[in-house]
This record gives C-alpha cells, sequence and structure tokens, in this order.
C-alpha cells in the first residue's frame, strides 16, 4: 500500500503505523475508567443493602450523577486543548506536542487510584487534566497526515487515526481480565506502562516532515513533497478564523463531525455500563462484547479508506461527491441501526450485534468528516480538526447526563429507549446538512496557490 515508490520499507509507513499507535494509547487512556469505575463502584438495593460484588478492591459509594460526572470528566479537559492543538502543532510541530502531552498523561493515569482514595473530585480533577494534555493528539495527527500523506494514500492514512478504535478494543477486554485477576488499580498502572512504550516509539521514529526526517530516502522524500505540490506551505502561518467561520463548507464539515462523535462518544462511555447493567454480562464478557463494536469499525475504517483512495485514482468522482456518498454508511446507516436498536432491541445478543453493526459503518468517517479537514485546507487541517473536535468532545460530557438522567429511576431496555432514538437522530440530521452544504474543494483561505483543477472541471456533475 504505502511502498511506491521505494523498493524498502517507507519512512510514510512507519509515520502511519506510530500515529496508530499514538491514538491508540490516547484510547486506552479516555476510555480505561468506562469499565473500571464498574468495580471501583459499590452498588445497593433499594432498600439499602449492599449488592454482593467480588472483591476487586476497595470500592466507593459512588451515585449514578457521580459516575456520570467522572466519565464526562475527560471530555471537559479534552474540549478545552483540542482548539488549539492544531495550532499549536502548526506552529511548535506535530510530534512534540502529541508526544509530550501523552507522557503527562500516562503519569496521571498511573495516580488514578491514588486520586479515588482521597475523593471523588479527585479523581474528576485528574480525568480533566488527563483530557486537557492529550486533547491536542488529534489535530497533531491531522498535521502529520497534511506534511506525510500523498494525495492517493490520504483515506489509508487518515485510516491510521483510527488507531484509537483499537484502542477501546483492546482496552476494554484487557481492563476486564485485569480487574479479574489482580484488581483494578492495576488496570490503571498497565495502561500507564503501554503508554510509556508507546511514546518512547513515538519519539524515536518520528519527525513532522519529510525533509526533517534524518534517513528518509531521497526518492520518498521528493514523492512525497512532489505529490503534495503547493497545498502545502512548509512556513508556519497564523490561521485565517475570520474566513473560517463564515465558510459553509466548514459548518457542515462541524456538523458532521459532530454527530459523528456523538454516536462514538455514546458508546464509548455507555457501552460497558449497558452490557453489565442492563444486558446482565459478567464484566470480562462485557469488556469483550463491548469491544466489538469498535473492532467492526477498525476495518471497515481501512476498508472504506481504501475505497476512497481507489475511487480517486480511478478519476470516477469528484471530492465533494465522494465525501457525500461516503456520510451514507458513514451517518444515515448507523443512525438508522439505532432506530431498529431502539424498537426490536430486546435480545441481549441481537442488542450487541446492532451495536456492532451501527458504529461498524460509522468506519466510514475516514472517507467523510475525518479527512474532509484535508479536502478545504491542508495548510490548516490541524487547527480545522481541533475546531470542530472541540465542539465534538461535547457529547462525551452529555451524553453521560443524558444516560444518568433516564436511567436514574430504574434501569432497564425501555429506560433507553429514547437515548437510541437521540444517538439516531444526531448521525441523520447532520448528515443531511452536509449534503446540502458541504464540500470537498480546497478553499480560498487556504492561502497557497492549488494544482487540483480536476475538482474544478468535473465539479459541475454535482
Amino acid at each position: 500500500i504505502f511502498c511506491h515508490p521505494t523498493a524498502f520499507v517507507p519512512k510514510r509507513l512507519n509515520v502511519a503505523i506510530m500515529m496508530f499507535m499514538i491514538c491508540l494509547i490516547n484510547y486506552m487512556m479516555r476510555v480505561n475508567l468506562s469499565i473500571n469505575i464498574i468495580a471501583m463502584v459499590q452498588e445497593r438495593y433499594e432498600n439499602g443493602t449492599i449488592v454482593e460484588k467480588p472483591d476487586y478492591g476497595t470500592r466507593y459509594e459512588w451515585s449514578q450523577q457521580d459516575q456520570a460526572l467522572l466519565l464526562g470528566g475527560y471530555f471537559y479537559g479534552y474540549m478545552i486543548t483540542s482548539l488549539p492543538g492544531g495550532t499549536l502543532a502548526e506552529m511548535l510541530g506535530g510530534r512534540n506536542v502529541a508526544g509530550y502531552s501523552c507522557l503527562v498523561g500516562g503519569v496521571l493515569t498511573a495516580l488514578t487510584p491514588l486520586a479515588a482514595s482521597w475523593d471523588k473530585y479527585a479523581v474528576f480533577v485528574l480525568r480533566v487534566l488527563i483530557g486537557l494534555v492529550t486533547g491536542v493528539v488529534y489535530p497533531c495527527c491531522h498535521n502529520l497526515v497534511s506534511k506525510w500523506s500523498p494525495p492517493d494514500e490520504k483515506g489509508k492514512f487518515v485510516a491510521s487515526l483510527m488507531g484509537g478504535t483499537f484502542g477501546t478494543v483492546i482496552t476494554w477486554p484487557i481492563c476486564g481480565v485485569i480487574i479479574e485477576n489482580l484488581g483494578w488499580v492495576w488496570a490503571f498502572y498497565i495502561v500507564a506502562i503501554i503508554v510509556f512504550v508507546v511514546v518512547g516509539l513515538w519519539f524515536y521514529l518520528i519527525s513532522d516532515t519529510p525533509a526533517e526526517h534524518k534517513t528518509i530516502s531521497i526518492k520518498e522524500r521528493d514523492f512525497i513533497e512532489n505529490s503534495l505540490g503547493k497545498t502545502v506551505g512548509n512556513k508556519p502561518r497564523w490561521p485565517p478564523y475570520r474566513q473560517l467561520v463564515v465558510s459553509m463548507p466548514f459548518w457542515a464539515l462541524t456538523m458532521l463531525h459532530y454527530g459523528s462523535m456523538w454516536g462514538l462518544f455514546f458508546l464509548l462511555t455507555a457501552t460497558p455500563k449497558f452490557l453489565s447493567e442492563v444486558l446482565g454480562f459478567e464484566l470480562s464478557s462485557a469488556g469483550f462484547l463491548s469491544s466489538l463494536p469498535h473492532i467492526a469499525r477498525l476495518l471497515a475504517a481501512f476498508g472504506f479508506g481504501s475505497i476512497a483512495d481507489w475511487i480517486r485514482r480511478k478519476g470516477w468522482w469528484t471530492i465533494t461527491f465522494t465525501r457525500k456518498i461516503f456520510c451514507i454508511p458513514s451517518h444515515i446507516l448507523p443512525g438508522v441501526m439505532l432506530i431498529i436498536l431502539a424498537f426490536c432491541g430486546r435480545d441481549p445478543y441481537v442488542c450487541v450485534a446492532i451495536m456492532t453493526i451501527s458504529l461498524g459503518f460509522n468506519g466510514a468517517a475516514t472517507s467523510s468528516n475525518l479527512a474532509n479537514s484535508q479536502d478545504l485546507a491542508p495548510n490548516f487541517a490541524g487547527t480545522m480538526y481541533g475546531i470542530i473536535n472541540c465542539l465534538g468532545t461535547t457529547p462525551g460530557i452529555f451524553s453521560p447526563l443524558i444516560v444518568a438522567e433516564f436511567t436514574s429511576q430504574s434501569n432497564t431496555i425501555d429506560d433507553w429507549f429514547w437515548i437510541f432514538i437521540i444517538g439516531a437522530a444526531a448521525y441523520i440530521l447532520p448528515a443531511i446538512f452536509f449534503w446540502v452544504f458541504g464540500s470537498g474543494k480546497i478553499q480560498k483561505w487556504n492561502e497557497v496557490k492549488t494544482s487540483e483543477p480536476s475538482e474544478d472541471v468535473v465539479n459541475t456533475k454535482l
């Protein structure tokens, strides 16, 4: 896939793999609390007596609202630094900004058991701080994609950002096994150790641009730079915020990304709890089954990304038309599946199957909302993604609160009906908005003369 035009393993493959890994550990720090908290909380029956649970370590008297606060804490911090993350990457380099942020996040993750022994608000503060330092990672990765990815490999490069999905896939079952065998404390410590190892490899293998890489071949460097042409500049520039905020294609992308993030963050924060407490699966089983939708999303991401690259090489569709068509699998079909789940999800295994199909289709986001910032402004892809991701993070705060509100009195499958309907609307409505106002053309405020005549020539097809 990545080996043209060099005969050996290209350095851009190393970059893609390490972006996959940095996103993986980012999500490990993000989602481990979703399953760990099940073993950390002391449940009580309505009459006040304690629910007998296995001894996985100290348990705390945290209410449903307390748990929602802790699960949403990460996203308060993440939302703040997502906004300037892209600009920091464009000014200081994505390698260092992403690497050091994950290093600090790993230290804070290791401190979580100590914080829990103090107070639930200490855990909340720590989760906010973890979100704060790691909120820059994805904007940094989009900055690196814009510098390292030839246009015909864009879909596969963006798919490498699905390392976060794989992080979810492995974190929940691994943490479930760790908790059952070592206790929930080690589910934090082992995640931190993995973070430290990946960060070390990141600093060893990554550079901000092909020109700065010490061991890249001249042939590969020239291939990447020539393929990018003049769409990406080498000098840091202040983003054109004024032009950006009045751009309808940008707001269409923002809406589309928001819908995708609602579906993703809802499942990230709620799935283990739903499978364990509503459907009655054991903790280790809940961890494994919770990961299935994310396995499907990961595999679909690479599949849809490769298809989009192939279509681009063939020149069959314009970029704009491609992005809009891929909204069908990335947003419309996941929304439809959530509607089916709301009406038909009574059998536990049927629920898991429908949730897996829904999030699996969302893997096509690599060819819709996740790739569109690269289309509109390659020079400011990091900044754009930082902005849309800042707004797209709010579902991580809202969805646990909505779940807590609908399940405050009881926690049955019927109580989840409107939760699924809200998720379906969050998927489908932004896709319709993007069909009307979205675009794949490089915008004038990219500030660089481009050489993409094919889009302009065939755009009349739209």
